[in-house]
């Protein structure tokens, strides 16, 4: 019987991509298929902060094991931004609403307007919880920020992303392709590692 794991997400392309990593190691469960509909806090000051923010909450509230992701694309030149605000890049500098991923872009791609560095990369922390052990994994993937969007697959910054050693972006690579190489198939390696020791 596998194991049943909670991923603090209702994000349907997360869940996706780590079900399509993980496979059948572990069932994975989402947010809304244990009942939890509530929003849950992301106030920390950091990714790795968020993370185990977000799998206390849940871990606390339904006494399951479960762990959560935060991802943020940090820019070489403009000194880690937009960082843990990724998703909410354009709301924090009074542009659009929470998690609007093309007021986000237009938003970056204004701020590298004419810059030569365009050297960045995408980070993702998973905070675990198993048996009240806490445990927080990474993935790093380096790149560059195109000059325009291209691609529809992916989301987020997915259109603007050029991973190192890629002509495409994230969002012109098929999912298998953007699996094999992402920051969140790097976390989740890293996380299967954790889950293997605790087996």
């Amino acid at each position: 019987m596998q194991e049943k794991l909670v991923f603090a997400t209702n994000n349907a392309h997360k869940i996706a991509e780590v079900r399509a990593i993980l496979g059948d190691r572990r069932q994975i469960l989402s947010l809304e298929e244990i009942g939890c509909n509530e929003e849950i806090p992301e106030t920390a000051a950091t990714i790795e902060g968020n993370a185990l923010q977000k799998a206390r909450w849940v871990s606390q509230r339904f006494d399951c094991d479960c762990f959560a992701d935060d991802t943020g694309l940090e820019v070489e030149v403009l000194g880690g931004e937009p960082g843990v605000m990724s998703a909410r890049y354009a709301q924090a500098n009074g542009r659009g609403g929470g998690h609007d991923s093309t007021a986000n872009s237009t938003l970056l791609l204004e701020r590298m307007d004419g810059i030569a560095n365009r050297k960045a990369r995408f980070r993702t922390a998973i905070a675990l919880i198993i048996a009240g052990k806490e445990t927080i994994v990474e993935g790093v993937v380096n790149g560059s920020i195109a000059t325009a969007p291209h691609g529809t697959d992916g989301f987020g910054y997915d259109p603007l992303f050029i991973p190192e050693g890629e002509t495409k972006t994230f969002a012109e690579m098929s999912p298998t392709e953007k699996n094999a190489i992402s920051h969140r198939r790097r976390a989740t390696e890293a996380l299967l590692k954790v889950l293997k020791d605790n087996l």
